[in-house]
């Protein structure tokens, strides 16, 4: 899915460089891939994560450890490679099996790597919900909440925002024992070891934090920058009626107020600049000092 993602933006470059070989090379590659990933790679309910070389299937349901891995069915909404049916199928096994909503953790895979032959790695070195090896990998909780926004979900995007905040780790005395962490910073990853379960591992060093701010910003709050154009593209809770951003570029400010009062998750009804409408729903951003009020309806 990595890889596909990265044909969708290597192909646009060839084209600009007129390379129409390499256009077609990578054209071509990219349909194989993604007909394999939708066939071999599927595992009737969710994407599998690995086959080795021994062809154990690893991320299946025939597998004795990491029955379902988070990864490829984030990715496979992230790439747009997954058929469409099979990422909405995914992503509901996934919250199924991964989230948990009771200790506020998103899981990696489920269960741990333990006592099965299969060696994946490094990861099996730490012990069964330790980091990566079945913890909460925070990265990829990142990317679980920008897959359910891109799929219009936005209550389950704010509900699962909310809960890998470290803040909601710590808002008693219990949970902050147990968590061990700073409250107002973004960990790496939380255990779900049942000795160890909910305290944080790793923070204050991890690109987690820029994941979870790209989440918020560009997913749920929808604050899209492309080619030198602002537009929002807001996928949020229901149940928020209004929210703002203020958004500085150069020497310029955009006050960008958003108001959802029918409710919705998504989708721009209106977009006024300085009380004008922009049908485009989109503008150039300007280097010219001046403040820019921008409202959007939904």
């Amino acid at each position: 899915f990595f890889l596909y993602d990265i044909l969708n933006r290597f192909i646009p470059l060839c084209e600009e460089r007129k390379r129409p070989d390499l256009v077609t090379k990578y054209t071509n590659l990219k349909e194989e891939l993604k007909k394999n990933l939708n066939t071999i790679g599927w595992d009737g309910r969710w994407f599998k994560r690995a086959i080795n070389d021994e062809g154990y299937e690893i991320g299946s349901m025939s597998s004795e450890e990491c029955r379902i891995d988070s990864l490829v069915q984030s990715w496979s909404v992230i790439s747009n490679a997954g058929d469409n049916d099979k990422k909405f199928i995914s992503m509901e096994e996934a919250e199924n099996y991964l989230v948990d909503r009771e200790n506020k953790i998103i899981k990696l895979f489920e269960p741990a790597f333990e006592n099965a032959s299969i060696n994946p790695g490094y990861i099996k070195a730490y012990p069964a919900g330790i980091r990566e090896n079945g913890g909460q990998y925070t990265h990829a909780s990142c990317w679980l909440i920008i897959a359910e926004a891109l799929l219009g979900f936005g209550d389950k995007a704010v509900e699962f925002a909310e809960m890998i905040n470290p803040i909601e780790h710590s808002k008693t005395k219990e949970e902050a024992k147990k968590f061990k962490l700073e409250p107002y910073v973004m960990e790496a990853d939380i255990y779900t070891n049942k000795d160890l379960l909910g305290r944080g591992g790793w923070n204050w060093y991890t690109g987690s934090s820029s994941w979870y701010f790209k989440a918020i910003l560009e997913y749920i709050l929808g604050l899209k920058i492309k080619n030198g154009y602002l537009s929002v593209e807001p996928c949020i809770a229901k149940e928020w009626k209004e929210f703002e951003i203020k958004y500085k570029y150069k020497t310029s400010i955009y006050h960008i107020i958003v108001k959802n009062k029918d409710g919705k998750n998504n989708g721009v009804q209106k977009f006024l600049l300085n009380g004008t409408e922009i049908k485009d729903k989109k503008i150039p951003l300007c280097d010219d000092g001046r403040i820019y009020n921008i409202q959007i309806f939904m």
